[in-house]
């Protein structure tokens, strides 16, 4: 027999190939796994094509390492089916790995048609040398390296399975993996090479027709490890894309989930919205019809919030409703409804027995408001108002329900706030006078039932006439006139003071030119600004384009502007004022010393008048800290280098303390009350030219 040789560094080789290509296997199996459709398929017929060209490989490399004293070749025909057989196989393999469940008969039936066929390459690849006499093989060890096929394949089809999912150091784990399989596959192969033996006298057949082996290594090597890098960096790249694809997917799950929410949900509160409302609504109505049963509907309104939203900022007042609402949420059951209806208003949907279980409800939830919140460092104190109205004896549809429970919670308030209060039937006269008005009111400005009167201020020190406060009044055609806090807050509601806001600016300029024009150019002008209206896109031009239309000078003009909606946020309220300040007119604080002033915010503030609140002025002779609060606000006033006005005077005695004190203008009931323009005195006669202070730029001048 011949003494066959090995070349070290080849054998090495294939083991590394063997390596490669199991680890190519074990990659490609999971890609399968969790491709799908054509994907699938496409995976599968590269997977068998890389894995089973690495095992081949591997084979043939190794057989390129056996060397005999003659020499060799390989017949290509059936060098070539040798290869087929290894990437059918490696197909076979694949696709009983991708497989949902691989169990143990499957596994066994799959090892040995695997073990089988990678048998069949070995002893396929070993004919094609075509040897003569034949290659003669030893049978226990042929039969070994037919078990070590079959037991190498079964554990490698065992293997990967198990790792196709993704799991924690998968890496890691397939590594080792692949290398128990390339050991085992070496280990067949150089098994079936220790059975083979070559007589003496043996000649290759294929060496002369055949392909050399010395012309077969570098090109096998080079395209194996080409094929098996595109492969692995092909997984790679596309296991990366499939990850990305699934954090986007999963990014865009939540956001549509958080649409989803938000759709249903209001976005400050996360209590159920309008929407959702009228889903639970109509539940609890159909729910009440078919076990002739009773739901209470809850309408609670905040008292005091916007005096809180004014003082302390938005942003508290958006801490306080989260707060507010995860107090009223947990003061109920988890079957009721909290719902979130407007700025300060929430309703709550709870089934009950009888009407006094609505009323335990309803004092539970008073009991919560009443709690002390802790907001941005601040201690917030506020209670509620609740108007209750029952299914099915207040009302059969949603929105008879909420009409008298909203009624019945403006009755609350009426009647001293922080109170329940349930339905009855007078109120409903109540909600639709106010409904009614609402309507009214828009059509109000267009009608011409808007009229302003003018009420006279005049020097504190010389009794002069310096000008007029314009306020408003509703000419209403069935209830008659109508003062501001008759409708003002309803304007305000339904966003109608804007309108109405900038055309009282307007008229009042209109006024004060026709005073002018008559010669009584030392009189100004002073105009309320809502806090709706302060806050409105584009008032900055609205008050500009008054004075240019009219010629009115901008030192003429006084805008009020209260305390609180100064404060309510200081800075966006000095940007504001500081740009009314550039146009030239007055800024005056009206009803100062009711709010929560920071002195360091109001020195900031380009003012020029302070207005002392009446309630400060009406109980000036017999309060003795009214007196004290005054003197202090005149003081405050003379320090800031600022004009202070004050209101409400309706006694002698209480002008000639304001003038002692040092106020500098005085307005009220005993110097002249609202009047039209055509009963104003001293507007009918034309006086002696006066002066009015002009601080505006040249451009609104002209």
């Amino acid at each position: 027999m011949m003494s066959p040789t090995y070349d070290a560094p080849l054998v090495l080789f294939s083991l590394l190939v063997a390596i490669l290509a199991s680890y190519t296997a074990l990659d490609l199996a999971g890609r399968i796994a969790t491709a799908r459709g054509r994907y699938a398929h496409m995976w599968l017929a590269g997977g068998a094509v890389a894995m089973g060209l690495g095992i081949w490989s591997m084979h043939f490399v190794g057989m390129l390492a056996f060397e005999l004293p003659i020499p060799l070749g390989y017949d290509p025909a059936i060098t070539a089916s040798s290869l087929l057989m290894a990437i059918t196989a490696s197909a076979f393999a694949l696709r009983l790995v991708s497989r949902e469940h691989l169990p143990t008969r499957r596994l066994a039936v799959g090892a040995l048609v695997l073990g089988g066929a990678i048998a069949s390459m070995h002893y396929t690849g070993m004919a094609a040398m075509r040897m003569a006499p034949g290659i003669h093989y030893v049978p226990w060890l042929f039969a070994l390296s037919v078990a070590i096929a079959v037991a190498a394949s079964g554990a490698a089809l065992w293997i990967a399975f198990r790792l196709r999912r993704h799991m924690p150091r998968i890496h890691q784990l397939r590594l080792g993996a692949a290398a128990v399989m390339g050991g085992a596959i070496a280990a067949m192969h150089y098994t079936g090479m220790a059975a083979a033996r070559f007589p003496l006298g043996s000649v290759c057949g294929a060496a002369r027709t055949g392909v050399h082996d010395g012309a077969l290594a570098l090109p096998i090597l080079v395209i194996t490890i080409c094929v098996l890098a595109v492969a692995l960096v092909t997984s790679v790249l596309d296991m990366r894309l499939e990850i990305r694809t699934a954090v986007l997917a999963e990014a865009l799950g939540v956001a549509n989930e958080e649409l989803e929410f938000l759709a249903l949900h209001d976005k400050l509160t996360r209590l159920p919205n309008r929407a959702l409302l009228d889903d639970r609504f109509a539940q609890a109505i159909h729910a009440s019809a078919r076990r002739h049963g009773r739901f209470a509907v809850l309408f609670v309104d905040l008292d005091g919030f916007k005096g809180i939203n004014d003082t302390y900022g938005h942003h508290v007042g958006d801490g306080l409703l989260v707060a507010i609402a995860r107090r009223l949420r947990a003061a109920v059951r988890s079957e009721d409804t909290v719902s979130r209806v407007g700025g300060d208003e929430f309703v709550l949907l709870a089934r009950v027995d009888d009407p006094e279980d609505a009323a335990v409800i309803a004092e539970s939830l008073l009991e919560s408001l009443r709690e002390t919140v802790h907001v941005g460092g601040h201690a917030l104190h506020i209670t509620g108002s609740i108007g209750i109205a029952v299914h099915p004896a207040d009302g059969l549809e949603q929105n008879t329900l909420m009409s008298n429970a909203d009624a019945a919670m403006y009755h609350a308030k009426a009647a001293g706030r922080n109170a329940y209060c349930f339905f009855e039937r007078s109120m409903n006269h109540q909600a639709r006078a106010q409904q009614t008005l609402i309507q009214d009111l828009r059509g109000a400005l267009r009608h011409g039932q808007l009229q302003l009167h003018y009420q006279p201020k005049y020097g504190a020190a010389d009794n002069q006439l310096l000008g007029a406060e314009a306020l408003l009044r509703w000419n209403h055609p069935v209830q008659g006139q109508l003062m501001p806090d008759q409708f003002i807050a309803l304007a305000e509601k339904t966003g109608a003071i804007l309108p109405i806001g900038a055309w009282v600016l307007d008229e009042a300029c209109r006024q004060l030119a026709v005073w002018h024009a008559m010669g009584r150019t030392a009189w100004s002008m002073a105009v309320n600004l809502s806090a709706l209206q302060f806050c409105q896109a584009g008032m900055v031009d609205l008050v500009a384009k008054a004075l240019a239309r009219h010629g009115v000078p901008p030192g003429c003009l006084t805008l009020e502007i209260t305390e609180s909606t100064a404060m309510r946020d200081v800075e966006a309220s000095l940007a504001i004022l500081t740009q009314l300040d550039g146009l030239g007119v007055r800024i005056a604080i009206d009803d100062f010393g009711t709010g929560y002033s920071s002195l360091l915010h109001l020195k900031r503030i380009p003012a020029s008048e302070l207005k002392i609140d009446r309630g400060f002025v009406r109980d000036l002779a017999e309060d003795s800290e009214d007196a004290a609060i005054v003197s202090a606000i005149v003081a405050l006033g003379r320090t800031l280098k600022l004009q202070v006005v004050a209101e409400g005077v309706e006694t002698a005695a209480q002008r000639t303390f304001l003038a002692d004190l040092g106020c500098d203008t005085l307005q009220g009931y005993l110097l002249g009350r609202p009047m039209p323009a055509s009963q104003f005195p001293g507007a009918a006669q034309p006086g002696q030219d006066g002066w009015c202070e002009d601080r505006a730029p040249e451009a609104v001048q002209a």
